[in-house]
C-alpha cells in the first residue's frame, strides 16, 4: 500500500508556496533562499526502502556570511580566494523500512528499519572558470540514527491519522548511534544560450564524496538542462545521496522554466542504513558496492519562488533486493 505519510507534508508545502507567492514583486535586496523539500515513494505507488525524507533549509544571499565563516571557507580545499560565498543551515528527517512492513519480526534479506534526524551546516562557493561556472559545496551533518530519531512515531502516527496500516517491525530498527557526515561536491556548469529565444542548454558534470560513520562514498555524474533562465541556479535541491543541485536560485522578473535529466554513480564503502550499527549488533544486509541514480524533472521559477519536481530511479542497493527503487521529490524555495 502506498505510504501516505507524505500527504500532510505536501499540504504544508502547498501552504508555504502560497505564502511565498504572496511575497512576489520586487527582487532587489532579497534575503537568502528558504527551501522545503519532500522526497517520498508515494509518488510512485510503493511503500518500501527509502520511504520518506523531509528537509528544511536556508542558504544565505551571495556573500552575506559572517567573517568567521568566510575565514573558514577560504581554509577549505578547492575554495578559491575570489569566490562568492553562501552559508547554509538545514534540519532533516529520513525514514527507511523493509518492503514487508506487516511483519513484526526481522525480515530476512531486507534492509533494516531506521530513522535519521540531523542538522547540517554548509559553505557554498561559486567562482568562474575558463569554460564555465564552478560551484563547490562543503556540508557537515550531525545527527542520530535509531529510536531517538522517532522514525516509528512519525510514520505510524501519520498512518493512524489517515487510516493506513501501521508498520509492525519497528522493534527491530537500528540502535541509537550518533552519526557524522562530511561531504564535498564540485560542479562545472557549461551554459549555451540563444538570446533571441531566451532558451538555453547546459551540461554540468559533478564529482564528490562523503566520509563518516553515516556513509562513506565517492560519486560522479552529470546533469543536462534545457529551458529558460538556466543561469539562475545549478539544478534543484535534493537530499543526499543524490544528484546535487545548488540549494539556491537567483530571482528575476518573469517566469523561468527548464527540463532536466541526470545520472550519478557512487562507489560505496559504508552505509549505516544497510551495514547496520557501527559499534553494536543490529540487523544488516550485504551492501552493493556500486549504486546509481537516474533522474528527470521540471523546474518552474516565478520571480521569487521556485518549484521543482524530480522523478528518481535508484538501482539496487543490497544483495537480495529484487528491483531498484522509484521515488519522487518535490521542493519549494522562496526568497524574501
Amino acid at each position: 500500500m502506498p505510504n501516505r505519510t507524505s500527504r500532510p507534508d505536501f499540504r504544508l508545502a502547498c501552504a508555504v508556496l502560497l505564502l511565498a507567492t504572496a511575497t512576489g514583486g520586487q527582487t532587489a535586496e532579497l534575503g537568502g533562499s528558504y527551501t522545503l523539500l519532500v522526497e517520498n515513494d508515494v509518488f510512485t505507488g510503493r511503500d518500501q526502502h527509502y520511504t520518506n525524507g523531509l528537509r528544511l533549509s536556508y542558504l544565505s544571499a551571495q556573500d552575506d556570511v559572517p567573517d568567521y565563516i568566510r575565514k573558514f571557507a577560504l581554509a577549505l580545499p578547492f575554495v578559491e580566494l575570489g569566490a562568492s560565498l553562501r552559508a547554509g543551515y538545514a534540519l532533516g528527517h529520513n525514514i527507511y523500512t523493509p518492503d514487508n512492513i506487516a511483519a513484526a519480526t526481522v525480515v530476512a534479506n531486507e534492509r533494516p528499519y531506521a530513522g535519521y534526524l540531523y542538522a547540517g551546516m554548509a559553505v557554498v562557493a561559486e567562482s568562474n572558470g575558463e569554460s564555465g561556472n564552478i560551484l563547490d559545496t562543503w556540508e557537515l551533518d550531525l545527527g542520530i540514527v535509531g529510536p531517538s530519531a522517532r522514525g516509528e512515531e512519525v510514520q505510524n502516527n501519520f498512518h493512524r491519522l489517515i487510516g493506513s496500516p501501521e508498520a509492525q517491525g519497528w522493534a527491530n530498527q537500528l540502535k541509537d548511534e550518533p552519526v557524522v557526515s562530511l561531504t564535498h561536491e564540485r560542479k562545472w556548469r557549461h551554459l549555451w544560450r540563444h538570446p533571441p529565444s531566451g532558451l538555453g542548454f547546459d551540461f554540468t558534470p559533478h564529482v564528490g564524496g562523503s566520509v563518516g560513520n553515516l556513509a562513506t562514498y565517492l560519486n560522479l555524474g552529470a546533469t543536462v538542462r534545457f529551458g529558460k533562465g538556466l543561469s539562475r541556479d545549478y539544478g534543484p535541491p535534493r537530499i543526499r545521496p543524490s544528484l546535487p543541485g545548488s540549494g539556491f536560485f537567483i530571482p528575476h522578473d518573469g517566469v523561468g522554466w527548464y527540463l532536466y535529466a541526470g545520472a550519478d554513480g557512487r562507489a560505496i564503502a559504508h552505509n549505516i542504513f544497510l551495514d547496520g550499527n557501527t559499534f553494536r549488533d543490529s540487523h544488516s544486509v550485504d551492501r552493493k558496492l556500486w549504486v546509481g541514480d537516474m533522474q528527470t524533472g521540471l523546474v518552474l521559477t516565478f520571480s521569487t519562488v521556485q518549484i521543482a519536481y524530480t522523478h528518481v530511479y535508484r538501482t539496487r542497493e543490497f544483495e537480495g533486493q529484487t528491483a531498484g527503487d522509484n521515488f519522487g521529490a518535490v521542493s519549494i524555495s522562496a526568497r524574501f
